[in-house]
């Protein structure tokens, strides 16, 4: 931009403030009030040749950062309790077992098919619970070498399954211990199970 033009159509330059007018614009600039905070940056002065202080925008506020909201972890579901544990049968017991002792009732499953023979004995033992039975028979059969293979109602099979249905947890509150009969029971052929007593009504 073009400086102030003389009467002989010369142009003319801008002299430089002296150190009073330095001051006095230093001054006026100081009294200025922005309209919102601004930072101030120093510029250099063309035309007073000093140092102003020029306005600045503000930097814009970084919007706050959101958390992401982490899921909780889903609650495990409560353990069923542990089945009652099984118990032999006492010495005691056994001793007069041995010599002649009778059970409370006893229960036959020869020539059944697995399906009635399994549930037989459930019906069986809940039976011999609900009457206060504390010991039962139940005879599988020694079975032979090809009875095994003789198909469901073998008794060799039976010999082989009904241990397993005495320990399954389903009659866990029913059976408190079973183990094979003595010799005057029927052996090996026969099993001695031991029936847990009711309560108050509940095992």
């Amino acid at each position: 931009m073009a400086g102030p033009v003389d009467s002989g159509g010369r142009s003319r330059r801008r002299r430089p403030l002296d150190t009073e007018e330095k001051a006095l614009w230093e001054h006026v600039t100081r009294s200025i009030r922005p309209i919102r905070p601004v930072k101030r940056t120093t510029l250099a002065s063309a035309e007073t040749g000093g140092v102003v202080e020029a306005a600045a925008e503000p930097a814009s506020e970084k919007p706050a950062r959101l958390t992401k909201a982490v899921p909780s972890a889903p609650k495990s579901a409560p353990k069923p309790p542990a089945p009652l544990p099984l118990a032999p049968l006492e010495p005691k017991l056994r001793r007069r077992l041995s010599r002649g002792a009778e059970v409370d009732a006893r229960l036959d499953l020869h020539g059944m098919t697995q399906a009635a023979a399994h549930g037989r004995l459930i019906g069986f033992l809940r039976a011999a619970q609900g009457s206060g039975h504390g010991l039962v028979l139940v005879i599988t059969g020694k079975g032979e070498a090809m009875s095994v293979l003789a198909g469901e109602g073998g008794r060799g099979v039976l010999r082989r399954l009904v241990p397993q249905w005495l320990g399954a947890p389903e009659l866990r509150t029913v059976v408190l211990g079973f183990e094979t009969a003595g010799r005057g029971h029927g052996g090996e052929g026969a099993l001695y199970v031991r029936v847990r007593r009711l309560r108050g009504g509940r095992p």
